[in-house]
């Protein structure tokens, strides 16, 4: 089961970003790239983070359901 999971997350987190690149590019094409370079810096930074805060709960998922330690 946790192959599948694995499986299908990634599939999921690889398509997400598919979606998600160009629409960070067009934003800073259209948006960034006449900002002062300190914007500009702090704009990439996020763009460039932005995608892991959707992703990590597919990434919790993905690990499955915690197991009681024995003891």
């Amino acid at each position: 089961m946790r192959r599948l999971r694995v499986l299908i997350g990634s599939v999921a987190i690889l398509a997400f970003v598919c979606l998600y690149a160009p629409i960070a590019m067009a934003l800073a094409e259209s948006r960034i790239v006449d900002a002062p370079k300190l914007v500009q810096t702090v704009a990439y930074f996020l763009l460039g983070i932005a995608w892991v805060i959707p992703v990590m709960p597919l990434i919790r998922w993905m690990e499955g359901p915690k197991r009681p330690r024995p003891g």
